[in-house]
């Protein structure tokens, strides 16, 4: 994928020894992904390769900030990223799978892909909880989800009944609630004076 292109560096022309590149990461990014977690963001990669004969270690540093939903109000909210890691690449006439931490290299690749590294170092990187700073969430959405408190509750139940009693079949359905808590029997449905069927 194009992308791809935009996260590598060719080793094959690099001398044993440092050498420093940078990157830009943004939306396209977490697009080539299909992240369902991450809808934005904009961050700068720093990498830092140690060549030698025998393998590549690669100082990854990433920092900025990528856009997720809250997960107190669902609005987007901005979450701070500040990684650090390191990769090694190594080379091999065989084919390895990579494990997140060394990646393999065969003669015929002359150049390391560092998205899904990238990627997922932004993932892992997130915290559990991703919420706006105190006071910051939408005061409306948190009115929708707020989880209401056992004494409010209680209130409003205590509102819902006075108002029961007053009239009508709110008033009937109330007496007969309070019946069946006291334990009283209530007459089988029928017409007023008539006896329950099976009765003599």
């Amino acid at each position: 994928m194009e992308v791809a292109q935009r996260y590598s560096i060719a080793w094959k022309g690099l001398k044993n020894g440092r050498h420093d590149f940078r990157f830009e990461v943004d939306k396209a990014l977490f697009e080539a992904f299909e992240s369902t977690e991450i809808k934005d963001g904009r961050c700068e990669v720093s990498v830092g390769v140690d060549r030698s004969e025998k393998q590549l270690t690669l100082d990854v540093g990433i920092t900025g900030h990528v856009v997720v939903e809250c997960d107190r109000c669902l609005e987007d909210c901005r979450v701070p990223i500040d990684f650090e890691g390191q990769l090694v690449v190594k080379f091999s006439d065989e084919v390895h799978e990579y494990d997140g931490e060394v990646m393999w290299m065969l003669p015929g690749e002359d150049r390391v892909e560092l998205a899904q590294y990238i990627y997922e170092s932004i993932v892992l990187s997130l915290p559990y909880q991703r919420v706006h700073p105190e006071g910051e969430c939408n005061p409306e959405m948190l009115e929708r989800f707020r989880i209401v408190s056992d004494r409010e509750f209680a209130s409003i139940e205590a509102r819902a009944g006075g108002g029961a009693h007053n009239e009508g079949e709110w008033a009937k359905l109330a007496a007969l609630r309070e019946r069946m808590e006291a334990g009283e029997e209530t007459p089988e449905k029928g017409e007023a004076g008539e006896k329950p069927r099976g009765t003599k």
